[in-house]
């Protein structure tokens, strides 16, 4: 019998953790956009929540996969239990593509998320995408191309609170142990 020496700080990944990771960063999400949030006084009765901090926060420290997995399914849950039915699709999409956007660029160029410049352009450069396909999706719900220019404002204030709020945690918590041993 082969006697295996591991380090009591590392752990096998498997199929099984990133499954549970991805569905506590969804719950996360689904959370953060339920029960922290303003309802706009303009465009078409849009919110500033919290998810979009949490996905920000997801894609950063986990990659572009879990960070679109977690906006998609958080998000995406909130309009389906909250009241917020026809516009689920059109956040499902939105929120992938932010999800994996962010992702994508902080964990670019060897960086798992420790870069808060790539940081942060992630997130920039997620913001007119997500923009434009809750745009799009507006447009098409209320067939009108000039309705959704109101809801712009809102979005743009919702993902400026959300990246003012996701670097900092983002920035603290990976300094923490399980961000040092396991990423």
């Amino acid at each position: 019998m082969q006697n295996i020496q591991r380090s009591s700080y590392t752990r096998p990944r498997t199929k099984t953790f990133d499954l549970v990771i991805t569905a506590i960063l969804a719950a996360l999400v689904f959370v953060a956009t339920m029960f922290i949030n303003l309802k706009l006084p303009f465009g078409q009765g849009g919110l500033i929540h919290l998810g979009t901090s949490m996905l920000f926060i997801s894609a950063i420290l986990f990659g572009p996969k879990k960070g679109a997995l977690a906006g998609a399914i958080g998000m995406g849950l909130f309009d389906i239990v909250g009241g917020w039915l026809i516009w689920a699709p059109t956040t499902i999409i939105s929120r992938a593509l932010q999800g994996f956007i962010v992702g994508k660029i902080a964990w670019s160029k060897g960086y798992k998320g420790d870069h808060i410049g790539l940081n942060i352009l992630g997130a920039v450069v997620s913001m007119p995408v997500m923009i434009a396909v809750y745009y799009i999706g507006q447009a098409i719900m209320f067939n009108s191309w000039i309705a959704p220019l109101a809801s712009i404002p809102g979005d743009v204030i919702q993902n400026m609170v959300g990246l003012i709020i996701a670097i900092p945690v983002c920035v603290v918590l990976k300094k923490t142990p399980y961000f040092k041993r396991n990423f």
